[in-house]
């Protein structure tokens, strides 16, 4: 094929009038006028400079126009680059000057904040909105609706996704074609996708599993997309009965179940329901099947590695486990020095095949540290398998929290809070949450003789951080537990706070 991600994601779909998304407004979209959609964004893109392997970052809202963008890059070997809408422009700037992205689509509300960090980073700005208005769309509107695809091959970069790191200083994890495509074909297989499933498409689609895995496994095996902006219960409550499949992060689950209206008929004809990007507490697994009689599927992910593992489609799906290593991909368990240890010990989760990303962008150091030279990549979540050959994650190195499926380096957060007035030092952890999995709490030691203003403080990080990432309780003590090295004992704090959002 000329171009294996484009070819097989989309091209197969040309000129077939069939449903691709159900949209908000009870309106569908069909394959081929996306793909005409995307060949006019494609076009533009080419106009505004941009060639194979230059970047484009997007930071816009979830729209078949966002979709579209993807698309294009795809067909024009444009690497895609989408951030997280809840980003700073401080934060952006950091990934437009190190992705050295030569485009940058925003949404015309942000558009005046990120004018000089567009200057700034030397990338052309333009808008794309929610609606699908904007200048990038306004000029793609005279474009052709056929685009000559240009050729790449399965070893060529496709996608950055940045993933923060303990320093405060994000990683860009390279996505080849190969990575993308090996995994969603490996996964459409796995959970027995057809043309004839009905996806409800509630997740973002910056980052992996609303991207790479739900709308690729639609692609590839020719399923709908009941397409919203972002979750809302009522409405899946609504669709549910006509769709057959659905995707989320533990949150979604707890919110449905909050739900009278949401019953066993509502849910007849789903066949699937997977949960990943956090964990699922074993109390939601048991009230969602005996509310549904459905049990829900969960597996295991990460950004440089798309999926690695999932509980079976036939067969017991272990709640608190995510189940077996994908076909194609090989799962060790290691101690500190890389050495394979016995099953059912916990160790180091060591990943590889197809899957596994390129390395970190302009970071070789970074990445011969976590990408060994056989091609394991180190995870840094603890686990084990257990003598069925299930995998269990029982931690995660580096104080990684998950909350409602993003994830939050606590070094980032304490960065700001140690600023604070008052604040001798900080250390921020994550601690059990009915609704997010888990949630950031920061412990502040307070500096002597004063006392730390938390509205203030609270007030600040608006304008320093993402809202996912702001504890969602501070905590002010004299003085941080810390063992004989020195070092701060997060250990002891989250055994000291789980409690803080205990449901009852």
């Amino acid at each position: 094929m000329a171009n294996p991600l484009y070819d097989t994601l989309f091209a197969r779909h040309s000129g077939r009038d069939t449903v691709f998304l159900h949209l908000p407004d009870g309106s569908a979209l069909t394959h081929d006028s996306f793909l005409r959609m995307a060949a006019r964004f494609a076009h533009q893109i080419v106009q505004f400079g941009l060639e194979p392997g230059d970047r484009l970052a997007v930071q816009i809202g979830k729209s078949p126009q966002a979709l579209a963008v993807y698309a294009a890059c795809a067909q024009t070997g444009v690497i895609f680059l989408p951030l997280n809408t809840a980003y700073t422009p401080a934060e952006v700037s950091y990934f437009l000057e190190n992705s050295g992205a030569k485009l940058f689509l925003c949404d015309a509300k942000g558009a005046e904040a990120l004018a000089p960090v567009s200057v700034k980073s030397g990338a052309r700005q333009e808008t794309l909105n929610g609606d699908g208005s904007g200048s990038f769309a306004d000029a793609a509107a005279g474009q052709p609706d056929e685009f000559d695809t240009i050729p790449r091959e399965k070893g060529d970069l496709a996608a950055f996704l940045y993933t923060s790191g303990t320093t405060g200083r994000s990683k860009g994890a390279m996505l080849t074609q190969d990575n993308l495509l090996s995994n969603a074909q490996v996964l459409t297989d796995y959970w027995r996708f057809t043309d004839q499933d009905v996806l409800l498409h509630a997740l973002p689609i910056f980052h992996t599993h609303g991207l790479f895995v739900a709308t690729n496994i639609c692609l590839i095996s020719g399923a709908q997309m009941i397409f919203y902006p972002g979750f809302d219960a009522e409405q899946m409550v609504r669709d549910m009965p006509r769709a057959t499949s659905m995707m989320g992060v533990p949150t979604f689950y707890t919110r449905l179940l909050d739900r009278d209206d949401f019953t066993a008929d509502v849910a007849r004809n789903m066949r699937l329901f997977i949960s990943g990007s956090a964990p699922l507490l074993a109390e939601t697994h048991r009230e969602f099947e005996a509310r549904t009689g459905h049990r829900i599927l969960e597996r295991y992910g990460m950004t440089e590695t798309n999926m690695n593992t999932s509980n079976p489609y036939e067969g017991e799906r272990r709640a608190g486990t995510v189940g077996y290593p994908l076909p194609g991909v090989e799962l060790r368990v290691c101690d500190e020095s890389g050495a394979e240890i016995p099953q059912g010990e916990i160790g180091t989760i060591e990943v590889r095949g197809p899957n596994v990303f390129k390395g970190y962008w302009q970071m070789p150091e970074k990445t011969a540290e976590e990408l060994r030279e056989n091609g394991f990549f180190i995870t840094g979540d603890l686990g084990l398998v257990d003598a069925d050959g299930y995998v269990t994650i029982v931690g995660r190195g580096k104080d990684l929290i998950i909350s409602g499926g993003y994830n939050i380096y606590p070094k980032e957060i304490e960065l700001v809070l140690d600023q604070a007035p008052g604040v001798l030092e900080s250390a921020v952890i994550g601690v059990p949450h009915p609704d997010f999995g888990e949630t950031p709490v920061g412990v502040l030691a307070r500096r002597p003789g004063e006392e730390p203003d938390i509205d203030a403080i609270m007030a600040e990080m608006a304008d320093a951080l993402a809202r996912f990432k702001h504890p969602r309780k501070l905590v002010v003590v004299d003085a941080l537990p810390r063992n004989t090295m020195g070092k701060v004992q997060k250990n002891v704090l989250r055994d000291e706070y789980k409690g803080l959002f205990a449901q009852g």
